[in-house]
């Protein structure tokens, strides 16, 4: 009871102050609603592990009214019209609201039907297990790497670089060995010869010996394995259409003048 009291009563003073010290035209008038104040004091309550006290209360109300007193200036001084973050952040948040109105409850036709026509979506891409030497640009590459090659096949020692990578890579696909390796060092794999030592690849660090013991071929899932997946993806196609749907039906409304002599 002391604690509603205690907001009741900083309440009166906020509405006092606000009533004394602001004029009484409508954009002067600032009303803050019961559940506005509980979120806030919740929201407190969670960050400091404790309930606030009268005059902590009192500053988090006052804070609140501090803010919007001083959102309101801003748009009164049109700070908000060419304020680029601020439009984006306007247009963001409507598009958020108008994508939340979308249900996320889907009929099993809705989610088949979406599934067989985005199977590529998918595609669980061929995947590599393998090893590899490597031989920096910075200590004579190309012909290190070939000799060590010739050394290798004939179990004649050898001395290759530390890779920054590592050494072993375990199920790669051939977009996450060109994002490691570069220089379309993935290309080399389409025909690759499993369990033997290839002759050195160029990457953009270097040249490799690379000696892959697993391939497992790409292949499209059953929806059961993406299923989860399949429910995100087609939540946000409905929201996506949503939005674009929403911005059709207004932007009739609109006309938009651009300088044709403008030379870009």
């Amino acid at each position: 009871m002391k604690y509603k009291i205690s907001i009741f009563f900083t309440i009166g003073l906020v509405l006092y102050f606000i009533d004394t010290g602001l004029n009484s035209y409508n954009d002067k008038e600032i009303y803050i609603s019961d559940q506005e104040i509980i979120s806030l004091i919740n929201a407190w309550k969670s960050q400091v592990g404790r309930n606030p006290n009268d005059d902590e209360i009192a500053r988090i109300i006052n804070n609140l009214v501090e803010e919007e007193i001083l959102y309101r200036e801003a748009l009164l001084l049109g700070l908000d019209t060419e304020d680029k973050i601020i439009k984006r952040r306007l247009a963001q948040k409507i598009s958020f609201l108008k994508q939340e109105s979308i249900a996320n409850n889907f009929s099993n036709e809705e989610i088949n039907e979406y599934f067989t026509n985005n199977k590529d979506k998918y595609y669980i891409d061929t995947k590599y297990t393998f090893t590899h030497y490597f031989f920096s640009y910075e200590n004579n590459s190309n012909d290190r790497s070939q000799d060590s090659y010739e050394g290798l096949i004939n179990n004649l020692p050898f001395n290759s670089d530390v890779f920054f990578l590592g050494k072993n890579f375990v199920d790669m696909s051939k977009q996450d060995i060109e994002n490691d390796f570069g220089n379309n060092f993935s290309s080399h794999f389409d025909n690759i010869e499993l369990n033997n030592w290839i002759a050195p690849i160029e990457s953009a660090f270097g040249h490799h010996i690379i000696f892959v013991s697993k391939r497992v071929d790409g292949y499209y899932p059953d929806i059961s394995s993406v299923l989860k997946q399949v429910e995100v993806d087609l939540l946000q196609s409905k929201r996506d259409k949503a939005i674009k749907k929403f911005i059709d039906e207004i932007k009739i409304n609109y006309k938009v003048f651009i300088n044709p002599e403008l030379k870009i």
